[in-house]
């Protein structure tokens, strides 16, 4: 089997928390090599279109004729060190998720916690007199949105889990997920702020959810039926396999009664001379089905 049949098969059988890895990791690897091939053909361009397609702009005029990049956009990453460290926190996070919720609660927060980053860096960007000047060349890109959604969701749904740290020892998860907001989405506010308004409203979101969840509210419902909707349009129906047997002519009818008939001959007669017990056990099942056809 080759590398490639190990991946589609580790995808097709993983759960959404895998698929979510793979689908960053697969984007991630197409935009390097898409990189790579516009070095090497002197198309510089050629890369920067492609990213343009995929990440979310915070101009309200791209954003009309690019509404597919709100969903894009939170499975797009550049940098190496961007991408694993949003991989890493999405598996480790994600785990825990699992533990307590279901895979498609996982999906759905990834997902609108996604969108919810991206609403509140668009709106932001349009709002807020600091970034004038800036909107029409603004773009994000990155899971972290969605990551910090899982993140503070699950904290807020088992607050007091506990995990151990290297060099700290056991922590409770609210504490864990604290210290990651403050540290990536508070700190140093005017380095990547787009990005940083994109995880506070991820965050916000994880905690409305969990919130409602707790409440008998599943924020997610909407979006899990749409999937629900749409694996049953795509869903492949199994194919009824109709087969048709061409009748036995006379010739071959009689041919196939002489010989079944010669082989009961032969039973009948290994009967007569070394009895019932000298039959094998395919030989007794063949005159026991005889004998039914008589009866």
């Amino acid at each position: 089997m080759s590398i490639w049949d190990d991946l589609k098969n580790s995808f097709r059988k993983g759960n959404s928390l895998i698929r979510l890895i793979y689908i960053n990791v697969a984007v991630f690897l197409f935009l390097a090599v898409i990189s790579a091939a516009g070095f090497l053909l002197k198309n510089q361009v050629l890369p920067v279109r492609i990213l343009d397609q995929l990440a979310v702009p915070a101009s309200l005029k791209l954003l009309i004729i690019r509404p597919w990049t709100l969903i894009t956009y939170m499975f797009t990453h550049k940098e190496f060190l961007h991408i694993l460290f949003n991989m890493l926190w999405l598996y480790w996070f994600g785990i825990i998720f699992l533990e307590y919720l279901d895979q498609k609660k996982l999906v759905a927060v990834y997902l609108l916690g996604g969108l919810s980053g991206a609403l509140v860096y668009i709106v932001s960007f349009n709002v807020f007199p600091a970034f004038q000047g800036f909107v029409p060349d603004s773009m994000a890109i990155g899971a972290s949105a969605s990551v910090m959604a899982i993140v503070i969701a699950i904290a807020a749904y088992v607050p007091d889990y506990t995990v151990t740290l290297f060099l700290l020892g056991r922590v409770k998860i609210k504490y864990l997920a604290l210290a990651i907001f403050v540290f990536t989405s508070v700190m140093d506010f005017s380095v990547n702020s787009g990005g940083k308004l994109a995880h506070i409203g991820g965050a916000v979101f994880g905690y409305l959810y969990t919130l409602n969840l707790r409440k008998g509210r599943d924020m997610g419902k909407g979006i899990n039926r749409i999937f629900d909707f749409l694996a049953t349009i795509f869903k492949r129906r199994k194919k009824m396999k109709v087969t048709y047997k061409k009748p036995a002519d006379e010739y071959e009818y009689n041919k196939v009664r002489v010989e079944h008939q010669e082989l009961i001959n032969k039973i009948l007669d290994k009967i007569s001379k070394g009895g019932y017990d000298s039959l094998t056990k395919e030989e007794k099942d063949i005159l026991f089905r005889e004998s039914q056809k008589k009866n």
